[in-house]
């Protein structure tokens, strides 16, 4: 009589076999595969621009192999933050939190460059610790909020949350780092807005946030060129020669590229280095010099993507603490994305703002493959283990 025992190819037992079962309940198979690519994708371009940007100094590869040099790093802290449940955070937010303001004193103390102390030297890579300091404070924010389960019952806790974002800011602004110090502003304000504030809490905070603009104008706190810039952005021609001179020839680069470009590495304003910072604060300018409208609607709409997926995970985040901290990293990308795009074509202030993921910079690259590794952790874990 033959046997009944199933076979080691019995459909039965393929369905049952404990590896099948360990993969089932493995969170990583829920990994969103359009932010991944997305953020991967715009990392590349990245590369290639920074190249295209900097092939004419000397040496023509010394950016290329720096910023290879992140992103294969960058890509394991994307790993990184993924493999662990991100609700581990919570006990060390206050420890996180405490170590960035810790960087961000111990900066002042190094050489400025350029007139201002935003990096610690080390050698081999000099970390901004201002970058650090804006992931602090989503954390530091997330897990007050959450705490609280996302309302602000009292005035106390208010501006208690608010204080969280104060202390960085006013570090930052000693640097100084205008740009900066606005963004940790506005991620702060986002994520009390979803925090549950109250109308007249952020009415307030409006109001107060005004009268220290005015403040800070009359009596001289900004340095001179960032009230510069702030005039410029309203009477771009000003000082077309000086303050605007940053601004008209990105205006002229993107308006050149035209529909197509004048294709990769053939960028004039580029090469011939018309557009300061064109590797950091304007990459931009040479995407839409050499990559024209095509290549720019192709990274806007990489970003587009991008955002899409993390705000979609932040809306379905299991807690409250996902949900805050997926909210402040959109917050992040979504205010720098949109304060450096808009500068390099003067409908925002020039306010030293990198592209996220296409800038050049070990830093911020860092950070925000980090803050992407996040995302995808917080995605993977919102579906039960199994299904």
């Amino acid at each position: 009589m033959a046997s009944s025992t199933p076979t080691e190819f019995s459909p039965g037992l393929v369905r049952t076999s404990p590896h099948r079962e360990l993969l089932k309940r493995l969170p990583l198979r829920n990994v969103d595969r359009l932010l991944l690519f997305s953020t991967i994708s715009l990392a590349i371009i990245g590369v290639i621009m920074v190249f295209s940007a900097t092939r004419a100094d000397t040496p023509s590869t010394y950016y290329l192999k720096r910023q290879l040099f992140f992103f294969v790093i960058a890509l394991l802290v994307l790993f990184a933050g993924m493999s662990f449940d991100y609700r581990k955070i919570i006990p060390y937010s206050k420890i996180i939190y405490a170590f960035a303001l810790f960087l961000l004193l111990i900066v002042l103390l190094f050489p400025a460059r350029g007139g201002a102390h935003r990096w610690i030297t080390l050698g081999v890579f000099d970390p901004q610790p201002a970058e650090l300091a804006k992931l602090a404070v989503i954390v530091m924010l997330a897990t007050y909020i959450s705490d609280r389960r996302m309302e602000m019952t009292s005035n106390k806790e208010f501006m208690q949350a608010l204080g969280i974002a104060l202390v960085p800011m006013f570090l930052i602004f000693l640097e100084p780092d205008l740009g900066m110090m606005i963004s940790v502003f506005a991620i702060a304000v986002g994520m009390l807005l979803v925090g549950g504030a109250k109308a007249m809490q952020m009415a307030a905070l409006g109001a107060v946030t005004l009268v220290s603009l005015v403040a800070s104008v009359q009596l001289n706190l900004l340095k001179d060129y960032q009230l510069s810039r702030l005039l410029t952005f309203i009477k771009p021609d000003m000082d077309p020669l000086h303050t605007g001179y940053n601004l008209v020839q990105s205006k002229i680069a993107i308006g050149s590229g035209q529909f197509i470009g004048k294709g990769l590495f053939r960028g004039t304003q580029t090469n011939l280095k018309f557009i300061p910072e064109h590797h950091t604060d304007f990459i931009f300018s040479v995407v839409g010099e050499e990559l024209g409208f095509i290549g720019a609607a192709i990274l806007l709409t990489l970003f587009a993507i991008l955002l899409w997926r993390a705000f979609k995970i932040a809306l379905t985040a299991k807690d409250a603490f996902g949900t805050m901290l997926a909210v402040g990293i959109v917050l992040m990308l979504f205010f720098q994305i949109l304060v450096n795009i808009g500068m390099t074509m003067g409908i925002m202030p020039v306010t030293g703002i990198t592209l996220p993921f296409v800038s050049y910079g070990g830093s911020s690259l860092l950070v925000n493959f980090f803050c992407i590794g996040l995302l995808l952790n917080i995605g993977m874990r919102r579906f039960p283990q199994g299904t």
